[in-house]
């Protein structure tokens, strides 16, 4: 997470107050050798998260209560993470980011200790670090401050200004590069057909398969 926690709008989400935290269940577990993980009931491959494990860990960062708190299981099985999601999220003042390893979690961590189980897609990781980072990267850029302009998020792909359609194309100098040149429109100085001009292309693009 060294490598995320370093990006401009992650330190300028600090600045204006978030906090951004990691933890590790071995340094909470109540198990012996660091251990966190056992074999499946009922036989298999792998090994599963324990529930006493990821329970200690939670009550070691944020007391028997969790008031406030939301906590998310990052499992493929879960809920499909997108921009509604996130902008939900982003009114949360505490989110826990629960990541699995190996087989994944005991079922009981997703039925009784997490709030929401959240998937990033359709297809299996090594571990909830990547999906972490992605759940954090899309909360933290909406918070105030963490974007130089606060205008850079009002019109993104899956935003409520474009209806949820993905962003327009974009284009920048030179005008004419290699034979391939910007739509005329853009050049035109006419912001009320500029903005005709991307909300059609916005449509054409959630029109696709």
């Amino acid at each position: 997470f060294e490598w995320f926690a370093g990006q401009r709008h992650v330190r300028n989400a600090g600045e204006h107050g978030s906090e951004l935290r990691f933890f590790n269940y071995r340094d909470t577990t109540p198990l012996t050798a660091g251990q966190v993980d056992d074999s499946p009931y009922g036989g298999g491959a792998g090994m599963v998260m324990r529930v006493d494990v990821v329970d200690a860990s939670l009550e070691a960062v944020y007391g028997p209560d969790r008031d406030g708190v939301r906590k998310l299981a990052l499992t493929p099985g879960g809920r499909r993470f997108d921009e509604v999601l996130a902008s939900e999220l982003a009114r949360e003042s505490q989110l826990a980011l629960l990541c699995g390893r190996y087989e994944g979690f005991d079922e009981r961590i997703v039925a009784h200790l997490a709030d929401d189980a959240v998937s990033i897609g359709p297809y299996v990781l090594s571990g909830g670090e990547l999906p972490a980072m992605v759940v954090a990267d899309s909360v933290l850029r909406k918070l105030p401050g963490s974007l130089g302009d606060a205008e850079s998020a009002l019109e993104e792909s899956f935003s409520e200004a474009l209806g949820g359609a993905p962003e327009y194309p974009h284009y920048t100098r030179p005008p004419t590069y290699r034979g391939w040149s910007v739509p005329e429109i853009l050049l035109s100085g006419d912001h009320a057909k500029v903005r005709e001009w991307r909300l059609e292309r916005s449509r054409e693009r959630a029109a696709r398969p």
